[in-house]
């Protein structure tokens, strides 16, 4: 359950679920619970740092041209949608900089980039980072 500003996606009809990196590589691996939200959404919304992320992950390992090929395949699926940071999303960035470091709870720079790009989008960002529940404003879902 969020601990401070971070809000759980409403019940109900399926929602638009936002990607961040931690749960792409739990869909790699076949995790169930971030299958049956992908299941569940019409849309499914992949940042554009996450993609760098992975990029960085890939670089680092031994399988590179293999890791690539699977995200270009979720990459060319009609509801998968990659995000950049739009100018609302880099104003959000700034305020969630300031919000997190008067708070004394700063996360990692990506993170609070994918926050703010996921606060500008309809839909929720579903992680395993627990980091994002301390992001004031976003609604996400942080599996264990």
């Amino acid at each position: 359950m969020p601990r401070t500003g971070a809000e759980t996606p409403r019940e109900g009809p399926a929602e638009s679920v936002i990607l961040d990196t931690s749960a792409y590589s739990h869909l790699r691996s076949g995790h169930p619970d971030v299958r049956s939200h992908l299941a569940r959404s019409p849309l499914i919304y992949l940042p554009i740092i996450v993609i760098g992320e992975l990029e960085a992950a890939f670089q680092q390992g031994t399988k590179l041209v293999e890791n690539r090929g699977r995200l270009a395949e979720l990459i060319d699926e009609p509801f998968v949608h990659i995000v950049g940071a739009t100018r609302s999303a880099a104003r959000r960035y700034g305020e969630l900089i300031a919000s997190l470091r008067r708070a004394g709870t700063p996360i990692p720079t990506n993170d609070i980039w994918i926050a703010a790009i996921a606060s500008t989008l309809d839909g929720y960002l579903l992680t395993f980072d627990r980091d994002l529940e301390r992001v004031p404003g976003i609604r996400c879902q942080v599996l264990a």
